[in-house]
């Protein structure tokens, strides 16, 4: 009867189960690299920039049109500063098709108001507007750091950094104290903390003058002297609030990371660790770091734009293959996070579908809300493939949802992807606490999701 039941059920295993001592010790290494590059990442911007100047050490060129594109060649565009496409050609000619992973760099972050400097009762702030899903009262009293680049009317761009580096100051958002808080506590949890609420402190000592606005006079003046701006030039910065914590591992075990952003960073390191690894693939590799995802994909940077398709288009002319035909012989593995199940909430989550901690990657069939609506649906001979390859590579795989089927959903750049005539899947890390200031992954699903992408690069 045991030996029945094993052949004809599907029986999930933890994957430390399933992995020998010197897959454990891979695990750690890849997981040490990470927090490195996610710590460093504190933007898009950021992780564009720390991606490119890796890819650069392992000989990935910038791509030129009319650029000689032989197998092994390793190429990158970057667009704008804020999405990054990168390739390793193959030995198969793009009229076979490509295998693409995408993920994106942006998170939910505050981001500063153009005008957004203000005096109140002699305390200094700035004005925010809150970028992507977030839960507004989990932003205040955490320390923050700024990050983000000014455009001078010049064209001179000046980045800041402030709070990253030790000793540096950070920043913070006040709240009520419980005594006060009576009607505040009356309040739901949308309602408790505003939008129009989230102010950032930013100093208190007023400049040595008679006139008004004295603190707003010596905080701009520190600014100017560390970095030569105005006021003015806030109209044309991108400047971002983020939380200050440095990234860690989290339990007695070790066995989790704790870190801001691993939606979707933790996806995004795991394509770049891939396509740096991989050596001549028979398909060409290419590896997408979009922006705005968390805005609906929109944008010159987001995966609705048309510069993915242009960086395609060029790299099949210069082999003379139509990009539609590219396209449809294609596949690709969009590679967001997704929703881990949490005993401590399992009323939101279906637990027999939703992935779990230390299960390997999450492969989500589709996506989207309630009756699927905004999904990509992979097809059934796609998830197949995906089961044949990861089992005969060794990766550690489970299926995931969004949760309950009434309760919600959500949606990545996997439906643009198959809105190309690309066959495209969702595949990623399970997350604890999405969209948090501090969220939590698994080290094992962290390394399994880049074992996965791996083995999709070097299929035959």
């Amino acid at each position: 009867m045991d030996e029945l039941r094993s052949k004809l059920f599907y029986e999930q295993k933890n994957g430390y189960d399933l992995i020998g001592t010197e897959e454990r010790i891979a695990v750690e290494e890849y997981c040490r690299d990470y927090m490195e590059f996610l710590n460093g990442s504190r933007t898009e911007r950021e992780a564009v920039k720390n991606a490119i100047a890796e890819a650069e050490k392992l000989g990935f060129a910038e791509y030129v049109p009319g650029m000689e594109l032989k197998p092994g060649t390793k190429i990158y565009r970057n667009n704008r500063g804020k999405a990054l496409m990168l390739a390793v050609i193959g030995k198969k000619s793009l009229d076979e098709g490509c295998v693409i992973a995408g993920a994106h760099v942006d998170a939910p972050r505050l981001d500063l108001k153009q005008i957004t400097m203000y005096e109140s009762d002699e305390l200094c702030y700035f004005k925010t507007h809150y970028y992507g899903g977030i839960k507004k009262y989990q932003w205040v009293t955490i320390p923050l750091e700024l990050h983000g680049t000014v455009a001078l009317k010049s064209g001179e761009t000046v980045d800041i950094t402030i709070g990253r580096e030790p000793g540096e100051p950070k920043f913070i958002i006040t709240d009520l104290l419980p005594h006060l808080a009576a009607d505040q506590m009356k309040k739901t949890m949308a309602e408790g903390i505003t939008g129009e609420g989230l102010n950032i402190l930013i100093g208190s000592t007023p400049y040595a003058d008679d006139g008004m606005d004295r603190v707003k006079l010596a905080v701009m003046s520190i600014l100017n002297d560390m970095y030569g701006i105005t006021e003015e030039d806030f109209l044309s910065a991108e400047l971002t609030a983020v939380p200050g914590f440095d990234v860690c591992e989290i339990g007695l075990d070790r066995s989790l990371i704790g870190g801001y952003a691993h939606d979707d960073r933790v996806c995004a390191y795991a394509e770049l660790k891939a396509i740096f690894d991989v050596q001549e693939p028979e398909k060409t590799a290419v590896c997408i770091l979009a922006d705005k995802e968390e805005t609906g994909s929109d944008g010159v940077s987001g995966m609705q734009s048309a510069a993915f398709d242009c960086f395609m288009e060029d790299l099949c002319a210069a082999q003379g293959v139509p990009l539609r035909r590219c396209y449809e012989n294609s596949f690709c593995l969009s590679a967001d996070v997704c929703n881990a199940f949490d005993p401590l909430y399992p009323d939101v989550s279906e637990k027999r579908s939703d992935a779990k901690i230390n299960y390997g990657m999450g492969i989500c069939k589709f996506t989207g809300a309630r009756g699927k609506a905004g999904t990509s649906d992979a097809s059934a001979e796609v998830v197949a493939y995906v089961r044949r390859i990861f089992a005969e590579n060794g990766v550690v795989w489970q299926m995931a949802e969004l949760g309950k089927v009434d309760q919600g959903g959500g949606g990545t750049i996997a439906k643009f992807m198959a809105n190309r005539n690309i066959d495209t899947i969702d595949a990623g890390v399970p997350v604890l606490s999405m969209h948090a200031p501090f969220e939590v992954v698994s080290k094992f699903d962290c390394y399994m999701t880049y074992k996965g992408v791996l083995t999709a690069y070097s299929q035959k």
